[in-house]
């Protein structure tokens, strides 16, 4: 701004200037002090000064951020805030318009830690009931921490050591300081939009309590609770205990713990693969053999179909000559019985000389008809011995043709399936030929 110029400002732009001036000039920072004046107006909105031996400054945080703090602040309360610098323009009263609060010292923020922890238990968010199980075997891990920090290293290096083929999606996100907090939250919240994780790890290397307060920030512990993924939280060291540890699902005592936990050990797979193999490879083995038996015992049940179909042949031939017997048998019967009874009917009735001469015609034509269905069934019984040789295998072998087998005696069928210097047989209707394959010639 020009400091020659005769034009005078107003109040009120002398203000906006100076404000506009502040604001550029500082970005976020903290400051360390006293809270006094403390004020909690109905709006949510909270207003206080924070001083020091020296000097004090006026601070306003806005609903928004203060419903997000984890502990509940009070007069004379010793805390660091995170605050941009402005100006407020009515009164011209600069201030602090503060983004987060966090407790001053070891035992403030202990102190502050305990509050929220007997807070977020009444809430049932540590219950053991309402964690989920991690995944055996997962096909992709997501890491939530900072890019640069040692937790991500350790995490790779022990995947790699253990199953370097499982995919890891990294979601950056700061692990310490004043954007901490928002960032985890947005980290896992960006995970569950992705959906293509099966399992979370929430962490960072060893620190502070301070360094690792972002971790007991209630928004992160309610973005845990609320992530459909599955989360290990992995903060610090072993002793380390944030909120972030007891909201999870799983609590891994450090990052390469948590890797430990969740990648499977693929020098164990290894092996159980290769047991799994030799087992079914003696369940094949033994399937195989029993099948085998079973097939053994099958072909010697089983008859070459000629073999069958002379020994229906020899049966019919015996069925037709018992017919015939049965048909001369029954005649002759019929024929003694018709003489007893003509002369039976002669005795008594001499003078039916007619009727005598008409029973011996009708006896003379059912001999005859006797005799005709006689030679009807033989004829249809010949007949029916030639179809039965007909379709014999052995009558093929009599016109000329052979039947080629292997030496199990399977019926070779096609050139694929012998090969030259196979050995084969040939029957023929009196005997069989042991052959050798020369070649094989398909036809085109």
């Amino acid at each position: 701004m020009n400091n020659t110029s005769h034009t005078a400002l107003s109040v009120s732009q002398l203000n906006r200037e100076a404000k506009r001036l502040l604001e550029a000039s500082f970005s976020l920072i903290r400051v360390e002090g006293e809270l006094t004046n403390f004020a909690r107006p109905s709006s949510g909105h909270w207003y206080f000064t924070l001083k020091d031996a020296q000097a004090q400054v006026r601070c306003a945080m806005f609903r928004n951020r203060s419903q997000l703090l984890s502990f509940r602040p009070k007069e004379g309360d010793q805390v660091i805030v995170t605050a941009k610098v402005s100006l407020f323009e009515g009164r011209g009263d600069f201030q602090l318009i503060c983004e987060q609060m966090m407790p001053s010292g070891e035992g403030q923020l202990q102190k502050a830690f305990e509050q929220v922890k007997q807070r977020l238990s009444q809430l049932g968010y540590f219950d053991s009931d309402r964690k989920r199980p991690l995944p055996k075997h997962p096909k992709r891990i997501g890491v939530i921490t900072s890019a640069s920090g040692a937790a991500i290293h350790d995490i790779l290096h022990v995947l790699k050591r253990r199953y370097p083929n499982l995919p890891i999606n990294l979601y950056p996100s700061a692990v310490q300081g004043a954007e901490a907090a928002d960032q985890l939250v947005s980290a896992i919240a960006l995970a569950n939009r992705h959906a293509e994780c099966d399992v979370l790890i929430v962490g960072r290397g060893g620190g502070s309590l301070e360094d690792l307060w972002p971790f007991n920030e209630v928004r992160v512990a309610e973005a845990i609770l609320s992530s459909k993924i599955p989360v290990v939280s992995a903060v610090g060291h072993e002793t380390d205990t944030t909120i972030s540890d007891l909201v999870a699902d799983y609590r891994a005592p450090t990052p390469s713990a948590a890797a430990e936990v969740l990648s499977p050990d693929q020098q164990v797979i290894f092996a159980q693969l290769n047991q799994y193999h030799q087992t079914l490879y003696r369940l094949v083995i033994q399937r195989l053999q029993d099948a085998q038996q079973r097939l053994d015992l099958i072909q010697l049940k089983l008859k070459h179909p000629g073999e069958r179909l002379a020994q229906q042949q020899q049966q019919l031939t015996r069925v037709g000559e018992k017919l015939f017997r049965f048909m001369q048998q029954h005649l002759v019967q019929k024929q003694q019985q018709h003489k007893h009874l003509n002369q039976r009917l002669f005795r008594q009735t001499p003078s039916f000389a007619a009727q005598q001469r008409y029973l011996n015609q009708l006896a003379q034509h059912l001999e005859k008809r006797c005799i005709s269905q006689l030679v009807q069934k033989q004829q249809h019984l010949h007949q029916t011995g030639l179809r039965l040789n007909a379709i014999s295998p052995l009558a093929t072998l009599d016109r000329g043709f052979s039947l080629l087998m292997t030496e199990q005696g399977d019926v070779i069928k096609s050139i694929e399936q012998v090969s030259p210097e196979h050995e084969i047989r040939a029957r023929l209707p009196d005997g069989e030929l042991h052959c050798k394959v020369i070649k094989t010639i398909p036809v085109t």
